[in-house]
């Protein structure tokens, strides 16, 4: 009897039915069977009622009646165009990575359209309120964003060393962004302090979190020093930060850090911000990158000092390489963390997207509209949150981490 193997044929992919899933992973058992029917029946309460409130009680028009308001704030309108300008290199720019990074995959995905295809329809339906001008912005913007993907594709095709480049490209895009908003050097100065709004969020977190992320790796270094000075202010600096509340730490910062300057030298509200929000999250972040460095094996510190690497090296080339990366997803968020509390700048004096909001709600036109706004800021958030952590898997994707 011959028996033939053939050896180039893939195993049989099993194909389950959507009725068997159910059966297996919903309807197991009778415990696991009243579970599921008590679910269903709570999400479609409560889908019901959300949706039903959504479209027969909830009055959309605040949004679009005040979307200038929510993005830009009090940003004077005949400057409009800089922050149209900024958008446009933030997207463009956003393109151009997305393209060079999955150079290597299908950039259209079903996935990838289906989101598009929402973030699209959920612009349209925005900015109609807003007119046609803004609609077609929004258009360009949208194809922006797939022709910078494409050409960033080709891009990365043909200089694959070209993705090391990109943080400094983007370091680059965005002092000419802050160039933009803020004028100076042949535009019109706007006040730092008159930046509110998304704007305010935005530059708010995106300068916190690039300043607090070198200074989080010192710190963590300095804990593990051999120098018992160094390693012990570090020790009290990350104690006493992370012993104390973030609220506290951004009115210390906008009372106490005049104080400790020069008479001459008065920063801003938000750059005082932005310094409270920097001293509080390094505090987190140097623990999670010596959660990190701990995780590297001690031999390959001592074979790279075999080698003849001078401490500063092995430090740069091989540890925290190999440590930041076992550390990404709780940095993204920490990063995350801090985004979302740039809230409380409306509590310190400073109008962000929630003080914007609180200033539209106290309008007499609009008393009561608390669900349809909050919920759009809220969507908000949620947008951006969820950008940095999809960023940071597929940055673990390219690492050769884990995806879970």
């Amino acid at each position: 009897m011959t028996t033939t193997t053939n050896l180039g044929s893939t195993p049989p992919v099993n194909s389950v039915s959507p009725l068997t899933w159910v059966k297996k992973n919903l309807l197991s058992s009778w415990f696991n069977s009243i579970l599921t029917i008590l679910s269903l029946l709570f999400i479609y309460w409560l889908a019901s009622g959300l949706l039903g409130w959504a479209f027969t009680q909830a009055q959309w028009g605040v949004i679009g009646a005040n979307l200038r308001l929510f993005f830009v704030g009090l940003y004077p309108e005949s400057l409009i165009w800089r922050p149209w300008t900024t958008l446009g290199i933030i997207i463009g720019l956003s393109g151009l990575s997305w393209g060079i990074l999955t150079r290597s995959r299908s950039l259209f995905s079903r996935t990838t359209l289906i989101i598009l295809s929402i973030l699209a329809a959920a612009g349209f339906a925005i900015s109609i309120p807003a007119g046609i001008q803004s609609s077609l912005i929004l258009l360009g913007m949208l194809l922006l964003l797939v022709v910078g993907a494409v050409a960033g594709r080709q891009i990365g095709m043909r200089f694959p060393a070209i993705g090391s480049w990109l943080p400094l490209v983007w370091l680059v895009a965005f002092f000419v962004m802050l160039w933009l908003l803020e004028g100076g050097l042949f535009l019109r100065p706007v006040r730092r302090d008159d930046l509110s709004g998304l704007i305010l969020t935005l530059f708010a977190a995106v300068v916190s979190i690039v300043l607090s992320f070198p200074f989080g790796v010192l710190l963590a270094l300095g804990r593990q020093s051999s120098l018992p000075a160094i390693r012990w202010l570090s020790i009290a600096y990350i104690e006493l930060i992370r012993g104390l509340p973030l609220l506290g730490i951004l009115f210390m910062a906008q009372v106490m850090l005049p104080l400790v300057l020069p008479p001459n030298v008065r920063p801003d509200r938000v750059v005082r911000a932005i310094a409270g929000f920097t001293l509080f999250s390094a505090a987190y972040l140097a623990e999670n990158v010596r959660g990190g460095l701990q995780s590297v094996p001690r031999g390959q510190t001592e074979a790279a000092k075999a080698l003849g690497l001078s401490t500063p090296l092995v430090l740069t080339f091989i540890v925290l390489p190999q440590a930041i990366k076992a550390v990404i997803p709780t940095i993204v968020g920490q990063f995350i963390s801090l985004f979302k509390d740039t809230s409380l700048l409306a509590i310190v004096g400073l109008v962000d997207l929630l003080g914007i909001s609180q200033s539209i709600l106290a309008s007499p036109k609009y008393l009561g509209r608390y669900g349809e706004i909050y919920l759009f800021i809220a969507l908000i958030y949620w947008i951006f949150c969820y950008s940095m952590s999809l960023a940071s898997r597929n940055l673990e994707k390219q690492l050769g981490g884990r995806n879970q």
